[in-house]
């Protein structure tokens, strides 16, 4: 099946919205996302406004969406810009100027099509084309418990750096760093 991958657009908050609420049902939501579905859900529609605004914009994140033929968003990847004078988000602080790739979901139907790597390939390309100044390296953080996530990004090219952060509601539940160097 062939897939459009593209940055989102203004305007397009509810399939924004409907695709993070999917992602948010899904049985491995627990251990591959912070947020939980109740809390996503009862956000009013000015949160998601401004969000999908923010990714749309570029400067600080970009959300990417994989969109089928008949236009329906299949798969979704987020890029939150990461420089050493931010205070950390999730993680530990910047040690250069980077990316961290969050909000990774491809529907289950659409999985093992090549989604997840057109998602990826555009997310990181988006990345060394940032400048001022350009990005060292592109990260993202996967449960130990997310075997699958796991094996997806070592194929694509991802590698463990051996740092991890322990999670907050579970602390002895660790988030295991990967990352991609220039």
């Amino acid at each position: 099946m062939d897939y459009e991958i593209r940055g989102v657009r203004a305007g397009e908050w509810e399939p924004a919205r409907e695709i993070r609420l999917a992602a948010l049902r899904d049985p491995v939501a627990p251990i591959a996302f912070l947020e939980t579905y109740e809390r996503a859900v009862a956000r009013p529609d000015e949160f998601w406004q401004q969000r999908t605004a923010d990714a749309v914009e570029g400067r600080l994140s970009r959300q990417f969406i994989a969109e089928a033929p008949d236009g329906s968003w299949v798969g979704t990847v987020s890029v939150l810009v990461e420089r050493p004078a931010d205070e950390p988000g999730f993680g530990e602080a910047a040690e250069c100027d980077q990316t961290h790739l969050v909000g990774v979901f491809v529907r289950p139907g659409h999985r093992g099509h090549g989604v997840l790597d057109a998602l990826f390939r555009e997310a990181v390309e988006w990345s060394w084309a940032l400048s001022g100044p350009p990005v060292e390296r592109v990260r993202l953080y996967v449960h130990e418990a997310n075997a699958r996530a796991a094996a997806a990004y070592r194929r694509i090219g991802f590698v463990p750096t051996g740092r991890s952060v322990r999670l907050e509601g579970d602390p002895g539940a660790l988030e295991l760093e990967f990352e991609i160097r220039r």
